[in-house]
């Protein structure tokens, strides 16, 4: 049905490495998991179970595994790493991912207070083993740190094996490249984007007013992470241009009225 409408913009496919849409899975059923699956995997490159969820839902490896055999990456939240790591449990981290069946590992510490020597030294160990992606900002909304900082840390990151860096935002995008109230802080995105290629970064972006903003921005094929498992079809919509708030977006000027 695309190919019969002008104007759609070059949007990429599975498998990419732009223009990937990752899924905060917070708890949900095996049933729920093979609902999405069937309408949108397509659509989804990565599912984040999110915080500690994956310690607490039933079933948690038949989900992981639907997931799976749809051609979708899973990782932990990164929260568990910590959780594990400030109780001196980094082995049995490891032991608990490879039972869930799991080759990709969130590294991060918005929680907890991590010298960046040692996060990258992690990150540089783990990507040895498995897929590394990993979160720079902390999920506390009265930690600042400087754009420069930010940017120096997701170089290092990257050069330590990461695959990609999350732009931290939390669930309730409000914190780290957002500002109180939900609004992307320019600058900082702005000092980001000077040395880091946009490909090798996930935004994370919960509202659909961030969503709609990283598009308009950056174009169809920018990273969008937390995105709620019953968003996914609508943010495509937003990225085709099949949404009011992108639909003129990727139209000629003489077509808008």
């Amino acid at each position: 049905m695309l190919a019969d409408l002008p104007y759609f913009p070059d949007r990429s496919e599975k498998p990419r490495e732009s223009g990937l849409t990752m899924v905060m899975d917070k708890g949900l059923s095996v049933r729920e998991a093979e609902d999405l699956v069937s309408v949108a995997h397509q659509l989804i490159d990565y599912v984040k179970l999110g915080f500690g969820t994956s310690l607490f839902t039933n079933n948690v490896e038949e989900k992981i595994k639907c997931y799976q055999k749809a051609g979708i990456k899973v990782y932990l939240g990164g929260t568990l790493f910590e959780a594990f790591l400030i109780r001196n449990k980094y082995e049995d981290y490891k032991k608990f991912i490879n039972k869930l069946g799991i080759d990709m590992i969130e590294v991060s510490d918005g929680s907890m207070e991590i010298a960046h020597d040692l996060k990258c030294e992690y990150i540089n160990k783990l990507s040895k083993e498995y897929t590394v992606i990993s979160e720079v900002g902390s999920k506390e909304a009265g930690v600042i740190i400087s754009p420069d900082r930010w940017l120096s840390m997701m170089l290092n990151e990257l050069s330590s094996g990461s695959i990609k860096v999350i732009a931290e935002a939390r669930e309730s995008g409000t914190v780290g490249i957002y500002d109180n109230d939900g609004k992307a802080n320019v600058s900082l995105i702005d000092t980001i984007l000077s040395k880091v290629p946009q490909e090798k970064i996930l935004w994370e972006a919960p509202l659909k007013s961030q969503q709609v903003w990283f598009i308009k921005h950056f174009g169809t094929n920018v990273n969008l992470g937390n995105i709620a498992p019953n968003e996914v079809i609508s943010l495509e919509t937003l990225r085709m241009g099949l949404r009011g708030d992108t639909f003129l977006h990727f139209l000629p000027k003489d077509l808008h009225i």
